[in-house]
């Protein structure tokens, strides 16, 4: 009977208890203290269309169950929004809530994303599901279905937040996956059966998703994106923030940089993501370049092999002077290189092989 994110009937509902402001929007009553008389016109006109019996009867022929604070199945990290908390979610599907959001990661982004962000989504969500954590999106196209998908097809474990009633699968073109979300996974709302979505509803529903979990990744997000409202919220609630990064002349992932630029975490893999938000020891695996065979040579051979010009050839003396050691030792290091195939003489002097020119960087 209210919308969702209304800090004021938040603050009413903690201090007096939702029963005790049920009555008083139903009665003829003095507004409550917060609002103006027209605002509270407004949600008296809501109140009495309100019919909760209707309501819990329908889900239960659809299957939902409506899960409030202080039940066995509330996820308290929810309790961290403050008045803002919802007042309860309809939950579709078979598995706890609670026990879910516990290891959960949310994945976020652009609804008109390239088919790299597209790709970047489904990889690092199906990673996550393998790893043991849940994803949790939007259900919207884009970065939000990518990520569902992904998810879904390694097997694992996803959480669709959405802003209308969880009997209405929204938008209309998802409806094959939401129903399989609400199948494998589990399908949460704010809002009661039939209720449909608006823009400040999609807004506002995203303080559930960054709340619910542990932090939040944005996979390519414009500088107006609603993605960053999520993470907005997710840094306001002291959870993790992390981007994945696009082109730098992406418009898409423009607002990804920025937050990049400010406090978030980069990440390119669920490993990555894990490190941060998982438990002790669940490191990132150690990022290096290819070994090459000179990678193994002794430090001394080494700095031999570096005092050879790329051009032309060097005499003992003057590959002693660069490798900074005598000249009895160079050579006997330059022999040690020739049986390995990286130099070669010719007269008194030193050249380096085809084998062991390192291409210029570029």
């Amino acid at each position: 009977m209210l919308e969702p994110g209304d800090e004021a009937v938040g603050r009413w509902v903690r201090e007096r208890g939702a029963p005790a402001v049920v009555r008083r929007l139903r009665s003829a009553g003095q507004p409550l203290p917060g609002v103006s008389g027209k605002r509270w016109a407004g949600l008296r006109s809501r109140a009495e269309r309100g019919d909760p019996h209707r309501d819990l009867a329908v889900a239960r022929e659809a299957g939902v169950r409506f899960v409030c604070p202080g039940t066995a199945e509330w996820p308290r990290q929810l309790d961290d929004l403050g008045d803002a908390r919802p007042l309860g979610l309809w939950v579709r599907g078979p598995a706890d809530l609670r026990m879910w959001a516990l290891r959960s990661v949310a994945v976020v982004g652009a609804r008109a994303c390239t088919p790299y962000g597209a790709h970047m989504a489904a990889t690092l969500s199906a990673g996550l599901a393998e790893r043991g954590w849940v994803v949790v999106s939007g259900g919207a196209y884009g970065i939000d279905g990518a990520a569902h998908r992904g998810a879904l097809g390694s097997g694992g474990a996803t959480v669709a937040v959405l802003a209308c009633g969880v009997d209405r699968p929204y938008p209309r073109g998802h409806t094959g996956l939401i129903t399989r979300i609400a199948e494998q996974g589990l399908v949460i709302g704010e809002l009661p059966p039939g209720d449909h979505p608006t823009q400040s509803r999609f807004i506002v529903r995203n303080r559930v998703i960054a709340g619910l979990t542990r932090g939040t990744v944005v996979v390519e997000a414009a500088h107006r994106s609603g993605s960053l409202v999520t993470v907005r919220a997710a840094r306001r609630l002291g959870r993790h923030t992390m981007g994945v990064p696009g082109p730098a002349t992406s418009g898409l992932s423009a607002g990804v940089h920025e937050l990049l630029r400010q406090d978030a975490v980069l990440v390119t893999d669920a490993a990555e993501v894990v490190e941060l938000v998982g438990g002790m020891g669940e490191l990132a695996p150690e990022r290096r370049g290819p070994v090459l065979p000179r990678d193994l040579l002794e430090p001394a051979a080494r700095r031999v092999l570096a005092a050879l010009p790329g051009r032309g050839a060097a005499s003992p003396d003057e590959v002693a002077r660069g490798a900074q050691t005598t000249p009895d030792d160079a050579v006997a290091r330059l022999y040690e290189l020739r049986a390995l195939g990286y130099v070669e003489r010719h007269g008194d002097g030193w050249k380096l092989t085809r084998q062991a020119v390192i291409p210029a960087e570029r």
